[in-house]
């Protein structure tokens, strides 16, 4: 897969992507990452990439030419068709199945935004779509980007060592991870579950189901509105219910 940012500052995305899966993601190949300033395709001697905003009011918008410039350029470097999206607090909000369907596309150029924002024409001509990593504003969109870019490299085939890794996330079946837990057996803050030890598998899936069903309930729980829940697990989520209202 092949990720082209622009971005005015592109060495910050390219070292964010450095490490762990996603660096690892590129070592094997299964990654691509090229930058592309605007500044670049600015004209003059200041290379001037934003302006004030007609209508008057703070702050700078990102001008049209120089964005349009490294576009071109991005698009021109590699014949596969790319999908263009741009970071924006006013984008759809970024969901694991979101990433999933950007992780299965060969190309994508992520343009990120500074100061007040990129000229709305430019947003209309060339960009197919707009994502929002949250309901806050950011400097720029360039950590967004950053996440954009570890969420679908994680999902690349090859990436993560355990390929169940991902298939168990958060999200990937619309509820929370149950929780985890990892040596010693006894600590001074608890005791791992006696179901996780029992060697039971049937058991420790039911358990880890239930736990998520629970914790979804618990922490999300409109999430459990949009979810396929079969009736075993209704029965599991009741079960959890009864047992934390024992516990009151």
């Amino acid at each position: 897969m092949r990720i082209d940012v622009i971005s005015l500052f592109p060495e910050f995305v390219g070292q964010c992507a450095a490490f762990g899966v996603v660096g690892r993601a590129r070592e094997r190949g299964l990654l691509a990452l090229h930058g592309w300033n605007p500044r670049d395709h600015a004209e003059g001697n200041y290379r001037r990439v934003d302006d004030r905003p007609f209508g008057g009011g703070p702050g700078m918008v990102m001008l049209i030419d120089p964005l349009r410039g490294a576009l071109r350029a991005a698009r021109a470097a590699d014949p596969a068709p790319a999908r263009t999206i741009y970071l924006s607090p006013q984008g759809a909000p970024l969901t694991q199945a979101k990433v999933r369907e950007l992780a299965g596309r060969e190309r994508l150029i992520l343009l990120c935004g500074r100061y007040e924002g990129v000229d709305e024409r430019l947003l209309r001509a060339e960009v197919d779509e707009e994502l929002s990593i949250g309901d806050y504003v950011l400097s720029g969109g360039e950590l967004a980007a950053a996440v954009v870019i570890d969420a679908v490299a994680r999902l690349q085939e090859g990436a993560l060592n355990d390929a169940e890794s991902a298939a168990q996330d958060s999200f990937e079946d619309g509820l929370l991870d149950c929780p985890h837990y990892t040596r010693p057996v006894e600590h001074e803050l608890g005791r791992v579950p006696e179901v996780l030890l029992s060697g039971d598998h049937a058991r420790i899936a039911r358990w880890r189901r239930m736990q998520a069903l629970g914790r979804t309930w618990q922490r999300r729980p409109e999430l459990l509105d949009e979810a396929a829940l079969s009736e075993a697990d209704r029965r599991l989520l009741d079960e959890y219910r009864a047992a934390r209202a024992g516990e009151d």
